[in-house]
């Protein structure tokens, strides 16, 4: 079972490749592990998922109508924001020009394991999403978990 978790700073090289932390590499499943599909988030991140994980989600996105007009916008904005890459020997993999763009990537970046998937974040941006109050974070926590 995939479970990533856990903050890692690290740097693109000059070609926008990124190596794979050893903590998460070790989490990639054995069979199809070196597969992985990157996807646009929701705020400028990009999303990270072994390809065994990233089908789950697709199967969800995949069972809307496409003859609802709102579902058919999810669709067309789910799939075009997606990019299949493969890590190379040396546990790299490489980012897409378009999707560096997107989430602002230059050359620091922040990984951060969100159980099935790893996000990662241009450091600036991160930060401003961070809750900063420790009680507002609790609040959410509870009211979103205390059910």
């Amino acid at each position: 079972m995939t479970f990533f978790t856990g903050r890692y700073d690290s740097k693109l090289d000059s070609k926008g490749r990124l190596v794979m932390p050893s903590k998460f590499k070790s989490q990639l499943p054995e069979d199809g592990g070196h597969e992985l599909v990157i996807q646009q988030g929701i705020e400028p991140y990009l999303s990270i998922y072994p390809l065994l994980e990233f089908k789950k989600v697709v199967s969800k996105v995949a069972a809307l109508s496409e003859f609802n007009e709102e579902n058919r916008q999810i669709r067309l904005n789910f799939f075009s924001g997606i990019a299949s890459v493969e890590l190379d020997d040396n546990g790299r993999f490489l980012i897409p020009k378009n999707m560096l763009a997107y989430a602002e990537l230059q050359k620091d970046v922040v990984l951060v394991g969100m159980n099935n998937m790893i996000v990662v974040w241009e450091p600036n941006l991160f930060e401003k999403h961070l809750l900063k109050d420790q009680r507002e974070y609790s609040k959410l926590m509870q009211k979103n978990l205390d059910k």
